[in-house]
């Protein structure tokens, strides 16, 4: 999601580059070729462009990458509109303190929701078309001619009479010209390089190695930190005892990090790590001690039939149309906390000093790391810079959050000029996590005489990530959090996908102590099996096929019925499929794409096997192919996983589920065969999400097929509580 820090402007002596728009922008970094390194010499072409004399492109991406493709997707749009040869591009990260310095010239450092293509696609296409014109009006110049006799193509500049030269014989010139605003784009039909199957940037890197993470960060004279806070959200240090640590080998210091936690510097993060765990430490655990998974299902069970809640949709009589029911249908659904497990660990490198604060990261968000620097360090803006790291997974855990970038502060400033990597053990980032939240729903529906869906009530009961986050959006929309209501919201990105008489959906906010998150597609995960699921149930209910039924209620929303026809065709649906096998289906309206699913599976006893899943996305425009493909595949080992194995579960206040040893995932041999369906509307509409969507229709699809083959619809997760196993 995105998450925009509040930053004191008057602290930030800007500099001569704010000033610079057409001259070279030279960063000088202590780490890292791809952190915003362009030689001074390189001409820049507005603020997104870097060309060098050998003629190599360097994109300036402001989002992050984490093994999602979005600056690969992201270059291509620059690179369609620049007419640059493809195999000379590179890119690189402007800094956070670069942008706020050139008045936020990068915009949106912000990397969740899917957002990184879909909401800056029009205005870095617009950096390389400027750019393109730019180096186009300096040839002209350069051949006394028109810039309309010009033409450029693989980053060669044709003129009259055969004349030729390439981008980088006239970028130096080029970048003294104005930049022009909001230049005319391609026609996505013309497009070239974008909309092409290009292989990402970066994989001979993590194949072989070579890939630094934040992990693997070393700097000169760099100790190591391993840090400890209150196992109940909430507590806070009540003492310690560094004495019997302090003479452990490599160990150099024992502090406490504000009121809530403990770190240990030593030479390795080994040693700092063996030493905090020998730690003798006394917690003041608080009020939330004695908090469980069942007193926290009893505050959610007891939301279903409060009478206040927050409507996010509604139309009709719904409390008319039960009444006058024929025959009504209601379940009740279950959706626990789940956590991110990042296979990198939360970890940031710090160094301080009385005049400068430096923070090296894998950040979704390098503005808020950099909200993050100022608030713990003191210091104003111009004293502190973030440089970007390529992530090892993200998922949501390292954009609003900043928690372990405040603690390598906090700890870096106890031994000012010594570079201080903070890296969480795994149990640390499994106890400390902000977890996808804890939601309950009951569900009714009432048909008339001729099994009619006539009334749809659908109630949520649990946690708002919004209150936790960012409590001004509640004030805004007067206590409600609209999040809570993605892929059933009356209108926008996540707008619900059925037609019904008479609707109300809305939501009894519930907040247990346990602080809540954006997890990877967030609340369309429970919300779109908890519609979906009870649609089959619905179906079944009116004797009707789950397709049918679901076409009649789709009428007035085409690209989701788009979406549905084209799974249930591909995988057969009407079709007997193969002996023993049953097929299931989902949809859904989110993040502006649309999605669905279908999938087949086989039930041997207590083993699922799921044999294949289609998946349909509409994202509007599809920027690389290949890259979705793989987002939809890797989507549904993130979504199947969660439903058949994951849970945390809360005891006397704290997490239970501490490493992969009780926090599973699917292996390799489990994974379903996965047939992606890319079908691009096209259009003036708003360009829709590829990362998080799909990931919500794989459980229900799956649900629903195991509902098909045995009879029994499940609506408590994970699987493995009802000894249900992935074969």
């Amino acid at each position: 999601m995105n998450f925009v820090p509040k930053m004191n402007r008057r602290s930030f002596v800007i500099g001569s580059a704010a000033a610079g728009g057409g001259l070279a922008i030279g960063f000088d970094l202590p780490f890292g070729p791809k952190e915003a390194a362009a030689q001074t010499a390189a001409p820049e072409l507005g603020v997104w462009v870097v060309i060098k004399p050998d003629d190599t492109v360097v994109i300036r991406m402001a989002r992050s990458e984490m093994g999602q493709g979005t600056i690969t997707g992201l270059a291509q749009l620059v690179a369609e509109e620049l007419e640059c040869d493809w195999s000379k591009v590179t890119y690189e990260y402007p800094t956070p303190g670069q942008n706020l310095a050139r008045k936020r010239v990068w915009q949106s450092y912000s990397t969740g929701g899917s957002r990184g293509i879909r909401e800056s696609h029009e205005y870095v296409r617009q950096g390389g078309a400027s750019a393109r014109m730019m180096l186009l009006q300096a040839a002209a110049n350069e051949w006394k001619v028109s810039v309309e006799q010009c033409s450029a193509a693989n980053s060669v500049i044709t003129g009259p009479d055969g004349k030729r030269t390439t981008f980088g014989k006239v970028a130096d010139a080029a970048s003294k010209l104005p930049v022009p605003e909001k230049p005319k784009l391609k026609d996505p039909k013309d497009w070239k390089i974008a909309g092409k199957p290009i292989k990402r940037f970066g994989t001979e890197d993590k194949v072989t190695g070579k890939q630094v993470y934040g992990f693997d960060l070393k700097l000169p004279g760099m100790l190591n930190a391993s840090i400890k806070e209150s196992p109940v959200f909430g507590g806070k240090v009540k003492s310690f005892d560094a004495a019997k640590v302090s003479g452990m080998k490599g160990v150099k210091k024992v502090l406490q990090v504000g009121d809530t936690a403990v770190a240990v510097v030593a030479d390795s993060w080994w040693q700092a790590n063996t030493a905090l765990e020998a730690l003798p430490i006394v917690w003041d655990e608080g009020p939330n001690a004695k908090v469980s998974n069942a007193t926290i299902a009893e505050t959610l069970k007891a939301g279903l039939d409060a009478e206040q809640a927050f409507v996010g949709n509604q139309n009709g009589d719904i409390k008319a149309a039960l009444t006058s029911a024929a025959k009504k249908v209601e379940a009740v659904y279950g959706y626990p906390y789940q956590n991110h497990v990042c296979m990198e660990p939360m970890n940031a490198t710090a160094r301080y000093t009385a005049d400068k604060c430096e923070v090296w990261v894998p950040t979704q968000d390098g503005e808020a790391s950099f909200a993050a620097v100022l608030a713990a360090s003191g210091l104003p803006a111009d004293k502190c810079e973030v440089y970007k790291l390529d992530l090892g997974g993200g998922f949501g855990r390292r954009g609003a959050f900043q928690d372990y970038v405040r603690q390598a502060v906090l700890i870096a400033k106890e031994m000012p000029g010594t570079p201080i990597k903070l890296l969480w053990s795994r149990e640390e980032d499994m106890a400390q996590g902000r977890y996808h939240p804890v939601m309950q729903c009951k569900l009714v529906g009432a048909f008339d005489k001729d099994n009619n869906l006539t009334g749809l009530h659908m109630r949520l009961s649990g946690q708002s990530i919004l209150a936790s986050v960012r409590p001004q959006v509640l004030e805004q929309e007067k206590g409600r959090d609209p999040l809570a209501f993605q892929g059933v919201f009356q209108t926008g990105e996540h707008a619900f996908g059925y037609t019904v008489p008479n609707l109300l959906i809305d939501h009894a906010m519930r907040n247990p102590h346990v602080p809540p998150g954006f997890w990877r597609g967030v609340n369309i995960n429970q919300n779109c099996i908890f519609l979906e699921c009870f649609m089959d149930e619905l179906a079944l209910a009116a004797g009707q096929d789950a397709l049918e039924f679901r076409r009649k209620l789709l009428g007035k929303h085409p690209r989701n019925l788009g979406v549905l026809n084209a799974v249930a065709e591909r995988i057969g649906w009407g079709k007997p499929a193969p002996q023993g096998v049953h097929r299931g289906l989902a949809h859904m309206k989110a993040f502006n794409a649309y999605v669905a699913a279908a999938a087949e599976v086989s039930v041997t006893g207590n083993k699922v096997k799921v044999h294949r899943i289609v998946a349909a996305t509409d994202p509007t425009y599809a920027v690389n192919p290949a890259q979705i493909d793989r987002q939809v595949a890797g989507s549904f080992v993130y979504g199947l996983s969660a439903l058949f194995y994951q849970e945390c579960t809360v005891k006397d206040g704290r997490m239970v589920e501490l490493n992969f040893d009780t926090y599973n995932s699917m292996r390799i041999a489990q994974m379903p065969k996965v047939e992606s369906i890319i079908m691009p509307a096209g259009g003036s509409g708003p360009w829709g999400g590829v990362g998080e969507p799909t990931i919500c229709v794989a459980a229900p699809a799956v649900l629903n097929a195991y509902a098909a083959a045995t009879g029994k619809r499940i609506r408590s997760f994970p699987l493995k509580n009802h000894n249900i196993e992935l074969a």
